[in-house]
């Protein structure tokens, strides 16, 4: 790149003397939101494999990112001893499909005059890559669109990510993107952006590419990033689990686990980029864990890396044994979520009994022997299931308390194509088209489910209490 000249900000950095592609992540329009680790995994691996095998420089965006805001927006984030901080936010007018909820609506990210001002300087991109998580997220999505076309006219718009891939069809016609790519990106993306752009810009040695494994990606571009304390990092993908309310089979029908070796090497490059916080995003991180995560971790322990790991997931209770707790403990992870779901046996054999209440004792004891205090452990219930009672999840509730441990709210979303949305959807309780808005986390109480919004703060402020 020699010596032409580079700007560079926390959020995005350019070479004028290149065509630009732009990729953000989308602000979110929710009635609650949280910096849970959050990070555009998808985008990024994206961005790398532009930057491998295209002649595109990549601008980068992620309007979530609320760690340097400019002073003029008097906001500091709180940031936690553990890495994660909370967003800016702005009330918004609540959608009409969820006028019933008596909850205010904001828009959690960037101000928007700041991305409006961001984008201005930026030159005028080949095209526009934008990414989308929760489906009912949708919304922020909608308004980078309509923002982008403001500031550029009629760059093409590329759309991704979870919702797209649950719902295609909405997407398409609802999002404002001018193209909608379902299911993983890196073997699509080539191709669109040579269908858009022309056949000059992909390498030649690059047409025809496929990434047959998670192993075969270069890694995710974090060094987009100014701040780069905090990334989110995958050692699998898929999990051989089915639970009826879940969608990771959706996502990723194929179960794959990374090379031990090959996962060491990219935590050996996070290291050389600062990161202090690395959030596993593994659906099932400890299965088969002799082959994988304790090979992982002894190398971790072997190298001497100092990092603060975490597992937002959830770990299921009856994959700890006494090796793998003083490995995580050893290893440095300071954040440990176990999943329960729920402590009543029949509702999980009807859901999916990946998890038996009777392992949550024991694996609490041999986390408490290897050095984590009870207190500091979670533990995730989940509300809002079409099945569950108030009274079963303030059960399941009071056994996490009784056990020392921190019972977290886990709230039931449905999820189309899960067997739990077949059974709303046959029961007329939710159409098949409906506003992926009403796939909301806090809708069930006001519409379908058995709890009511009096049960659910009942059960909050269950939860909250010592």
């Amino acid at each position: 790149m020699g010596s032409s000249p580079t700007f560079r900000t926390t959020h995005f950095y350019f070479m004028p003397r290149k065509k630009q592609l732009l990729l953000i992540n989308p602000w979110i329009c929710d009635f609650t939101a949280c910096d849970f680790w959050l990070r555009p995994l998808g985008l990024l691996y994206l961005a790398s494999i532009i930057r491998k095998f295209t002649r595109f420089q990549v601008c980068f965006l992620d309007l979530l990112d609320c760690s340097q805001l400019p002073a003029r927006f008097d906001f500091q984030p709180k940031v936690r001893f553990d890495g994660r901080t909370s967003f800016y936010k702005e009330e918004v007018l609540k959608p009409q499909v969820l006028s019933h909820i008596p909850r205010k609506f904001s828009r959690y990210g960037w101000p928007v005059a700041l991305a409006e001002e961001r984008l201005k300087i930026l030159p005028v991109p080949e095209a526009v890559l934008v990414t989308c998580t929760m489906t009912y997220w949708y919304p922020g999505v909608q308004m980078v669109c309509e923002l982008v076309k403001k500031v550029f006219g009629r760059v093409p718009v590329i759309l991704g990510g979870i919702y797209p891939t649950l719902c295609p069809e909405h997407a398409r016609e609802k999002s404002g993107a001018d193209m909608v790519i379902s299911g993983r990106g890196e073997n699509q993306i080539l191709p669109a952006l040579e269908q858009i752009c022309g056949s000059g810009i992909i390498y030649p040695e690059a047409r025809g590419w496929c990434f047959p494994s998670l192993d075969s990606l270069p890694s995710p571009a974090y060094d987009l990033y100014q701040d780069r304390r905090v990334v989110c990092f995958l050692t699998s993908r898929g999990c051989p689990f089915d639970c009826s309310y879940c969608a990771s089979r959706l996502l990723n029908p194929r179960f794959e686990q990374r090379e031990p070796e090959k996962v060491v090497e990219e935590i050996l490059q996070l290291k050389k980029l600062g990161v202090r916080h690395i959030a596993f995003y593994d659906d099932a991180l400890l299965i088969n864990k002799e082959n994988h995560l304790k090979k992982i971790l002894e190398r971790i322990i072997s190298l001497g890396l100092d990092f603060n790991f975490h597992a937002p997931n959830g770990i299921s209770p009856g994959s700890i044994d006494r090796e793998t707790a003083f490995l995580m403990k050893k290893a440095g992870f300071v954040s440990i979520f176990l999943s329960l779901e729920t402590a009543d046996p029949e509702w999980l054999e009807k859901t999916g009994p990946k998890v038996d209440p009777a392992d949550l004792e024991k694996a609490l004891n041999l986390l408490e022997e290897a050095g984590y205090r009870r207190q500091e452990i979670s533990v995730y219930i989940l509300v809002g299931h079409p099945l569950q009672t108030a009274a079963q999840v303030i059960e399941s509730i009071r056994l996490v308390k009784k056990l020392g441990a921190r019972p977290r709210l886990a709230y039931f979303s449905p999820v189309p194509g899960t067997r739990d949305w077949k059974k709303l959807v046959d029961s007329g309780k939710l159409r098949p088209d409906a506003d992926p808005l009403l796939h909301n986390k806090l809708v069930f109480a006001y519409s379908w489910g058995q709890i009511t919004p009096e049960d659910l703060e009942k059960i909050k402020i269950e939860c909250r209490q010592g």
